[in-house]
């Protein structure tokens, strides 16, 4: 894979290592680059800087903002090139292509049930 820059390439590898260095000042949360500490910190402050222009919707992330906006345009640009299906977001697809390939990387740490996704996880782990 090839970076832009040396940052870009440094903040890819915390995907390797695990390294998430920009810690919450507000809970235990850790995250692997600044912007995704900034998103997040929005969530104590209760800030919404960005505005949905189709609606009266705010939100704490241009990301979350670009979700929330396929809803009034309809786009779905994240396509699974093993079906017909798109998305409106990459973590959605990344999720739907486990489907596709049986990965289940989340594992239950109590009886080592695995899992697509971590919500799927997080749900199965109130049994315990």
């Amino acid at each position: 894979k090839a970076f832009k820059d040396k940052k870009t390439l440094t903040e890819h590898q915390r995907v390797h290592t695990g390294e998430r260095p920009f810690a919450c000042t507000h809970c235990p949360k850790a995250f692997k680059d600044k912007k995704t500490l900034t998103d997040h910190q929005r969530v104590h402050t209760r800030e919404r800087p960005f505005a949905c222009t189709h609606c009266p919707e705010a939100f704490s992330s241009q990301s979350a903002l670009s979700i929330h906006e396929s809803i009034h345009t309809g786009e779905r640009p994240f396509a699974c090139t093993q079906c017909p299906k798109a998305f409106k977001d990459k973590k959605t697809l990344t999720g739907h292509q486990r489907i596709h390939s049986g990965e289940r990387p989340f594992a239950c740490a109590h009886c080592h049930k695995t899992f697509r996704s971590k919500a799927a996880l997080t749900v199965h782990q109130r049994v315990h």
